[in-house]
């Protein structure tokens, strides 16, 4: 096709020169020549597109359909085999769900509801309960049977019911004997010209000293009195000298001069070794 375009185009082009070398003609019908000779290439270019369709159209060409090859009966029994083993697949998937699931998804979801119900107080709504005026239960195994009395309603009888079974039920308790407080009390503190009154200081966790009197005849006992009372119980918090540090020995028996206080000191409130592990 492209070739007898260009063809067709050299052979107009040496037309139109030719014959406006040998004839005396001016721009303007040059021109003109050139237009007409467009219009035979349109013409000729028409006429090669249309020519070949036309043939076509009054002599058309017969196409034979290609043919289908029969099925292969290897391939199709395959593919019967697979889809008989998927329906099986299927079959095996459903009945795993009915056996194995459901069942396992019901137990969760009841187990669920029971947390639910011991969480929110409300374990009376997961025991089989009874009808109300024909038995009351009083514990395993046990069960006592009652005749609805015609002339009480439902509501008193259920009433009177629920009372007996609480009777039933109640325990006697043990009256707990009340335990006495100790009451600290310490012997009235002696003037500073009395014979063998001290002077004692204690010195707080909380940077707080506290200043008191005592005879040196007194039990050591007094110590651990005064510092209770001052907030430090002496199962935690212990007396201990200044300088050298020795733990003061506290006792009913022991009298603060034996304990080694005979002149005013200063001791120190410190916690136990075994509260500080």
């Amino acid at each position: 096709m492209s070739n007898s375009c260009t063809i067709l185009l050299v052979l107009l082009v040496g037309f139109c020169f030719i014959s406006w070398k040998h004839s005396l003609i001016g721009v303007s019908d040059a021109l003109k020549l050139a237009g007409r000779g467009l219009i035979f290439l349109g013409l000729c270019t028409w006429m090669i597109y249309i020519i070949p369709r036309m043939k076509f159209f009054f002599f058309p060409v017969s196409q034979e359909l290609p043919e289908i090859p029969p099925p292969d009966p290897y391939k199709q029994n395959q593919e019967n085999a697979r889809r008989i083993q998927q329906d099986q697949h299927n079959d095996k998937a459903s009945g795993y769900a009915e056996r194995v699931l459901k069942p396992r998804q019901e137990a969760s979801l009841q187990q669920k509801i029971e947390r639910c119900y011991r969480m929110t107080g409300e374990t009376w709504k997961l025991s089989p309960g009874f009808a109300v005026g024909h038995s009351v239960f009083q514990g395993e195994g046990e069960e006592i049977f009652e005749d609805v009395n015609a002339d009480e309603s439902p509501n008193q009888g259920a009433k009177r019911r629920r009372n007996l079974k609480q009777t039933l039920n109640q325990l006697p308790t043990k009256q707990e004997v009340p335990k006495q407080k100790k009451v600290i009390v310490l012997p009235d503190e002696p003037t500073e010209d009395t014979e063998g009154a001290v002077q004692i200081a204690l010195r707080c966790p909380g940077r707080r000293t506290i200043h008191r009197r005592f005879l040196k005849s007194w039990s050591s006992q007094f110590l651990c009195d005064w510092m209770l009372k001052a907030g430090f119980h002496p199962a935690i918090y212990s007396l201990y000298s200044s300088f050298p540090r020795t733990e003061v020995l506290t006792a009913a028996d022991v009298s603060l001069e034996e304990a080694g206080i005979h002149t005013n000191t200063l001791l120190n409130v410190e916690e136990r070794e075994a509260h500080k592990a």
